[in-house]
């Protein structure tokens, strides 16, 4: 009869040998081959099959064990199916996982705490580029660290937003000879210094500032004397509703100026990622007042589209507030790099541009529809009210349908 290859994935503690069942102890004693890293290893000093320590990739490693025909046991920490290794593997080769207690619980078993209503997210090995409008106004955020994303690096990308209205907690080496526990403010955390290996928990002690869909024009930072050159409130919210923005959606704000869209967008597309240009330096300086003071984190640089949207990856959605006098080229480059189903909203002032866009969709088989957008508000007159209008605005929504082109 012939015997199957047996691949366990173990999750292991900060305490080593300490923290598994006496199973799972004698699972790794009796296989051939024990595969982690080097921290994991060391726990296993007189261990009599082959050592192989993971240094190089997860593919590397997938490699590795399909040359294998020996037993073999993997280690990792905590639970590798929580942000670990668990979940790629489980997919390259038929393995049986044993998770440990992941850091996230233990670390709110120390405050005494539920985490199952936390908002749990990792930025172990991973850009904090847009972390702020993830977490924003959660009651309790637990982040996995690194040790270049460490505590310190953490609050100092907070206190950049404002974001006073928390306390933290952080647990290092948790189960360890070393374990520290504690509570800090951001200022205190900024100024410290801590283990790579710990998690942060975010306690939110005051109300958080609150900004509903549709922030008002004057709450924005923007250009002196020529105040005003914002999409307003109102075609901001038509003009978003148009975009059919999802959480994870990829939006580009072409011709950004304040901000405001990308701002909003950010907000509803929390687990995605926004990109802005500006040509007006000045303009773009008060974007980057305005994303701080409404906490999203996106990307703005200075140029003048269609020059700087090849570093931008492919949009779901793309908001054009003015063409800059280059609408063909503009129009051609942003039809060629939507997704398939995607969204391009452009705001035109006059039936000039109104026809040249449409032509433009019309050549490119874009499914077009068009706002027209003629809007007042109220303003007091002799103890009376009269109606001032904005500006009329088209709203243009053109949608990729067609298959694309390889």
């Amino acid at each position: 009869m012939e015997l199957t290859q047996s691949i366990k994935l173990i999750g292991i503690g900060d305490n080593g040998l300490a923290s598994l069942l006496p199973q799972y102890a004698k699972w790794i004693e009796e296989s051939e081959v024990l595969i982690g890293g080097e921290r994991l290893l060391e726990f296993f000093p007189y261990y009599k099959g082959e050592k192989i320590t993971v240094k190089s990739g997860l593919k590397k490693l997938v490699e590795i064990i399909q040359n294998e025909s020996r037993n073999i046991i993997i280690l990792a920490s905590g639970d590798p199916l929580f942000y670990g290794l668990g979940s790629y593997l489980s997919k390259k080769i038929n393995l049986e996982v044993y998770p440990h207690v992941s850091s996230i619980q233990l670390a709110f078993s120390k405050i005494g705490e539920s985490w199952q209503d936390a908002y749990i997210t990792s930025v172990h090995g991973r850009s904090m580029k847009g972390l702020i409008q993830k977490i924003d106004g959660n009651d309790k955020i637990a982040l996995l660290t690194d040790a270049e994303n460490n505590p310190s690096a953490i609050a100092e990308y907070l206190l950049q937003f404002g974001m006073t209205e928390y306390k933290a907690f952080v647990a290092e080496n948790l189960q360890g000879e070393n374990e520290r526990t504690g509570w800090y403010s951001l200022e205190d955390m900024k100024a410290s210094t801590f283990s790579p290996l710990n998690v942060v928990i975010l306690k939110r002690i005051a109300p958080p500032p609150k900004w509903a869909l549709g922030i008002a024009d004057d709450e924005f930072s923007q250009r002196r004397p020529d105040k005003g050159l914002i999409t307003k409130k109102e075609i901001r919210v038509l003009s978003l509703h148009a975009m059919h923005l999802q959480k994870d959606s990829t939006v580009w704000d072409i011709g950004t100026c304040t901000g405001s869209m990308a701002i909003e967008a950010a907000k509803i597309a929390r687990d995605g990622q926004v990109f802005a240009i500006e040509k007006n330096e000045g303009d773009l300086a008060n974007c980057i007042e305005n994303q701080h003071k409404f906490r999203t984190d996106i990307t703005a640089i200075h140029g003048k589209a269609p020059e700087g949207l090849e570093i931008f990856p492919n949009p779901d959605a793309i908001f054009i507030g003015g063409t800059g006098g280059n609408m063909k080229d503009l129009l051609q480059v942003c039809c060629d790099r939507l997704n398939l189903g995607g969204r391009i909203v452009l705001n035109a002032a006059t039936i000039e541009n109104l026809y040249k866009a449409l032509e433009f969709f019309k050549e490119l088989n874009f499914e077009t529809s068009i706002l027209h957008a003629q809007l007042s508000h109220n303003k007091p007159i002799l103890g009376m009210n009269r109606f001032s209008p904005l500006n009329p605005i088209y709203i243009i929504t053109a949608v990729r349908k067609e298959e694309k082109n390889d």
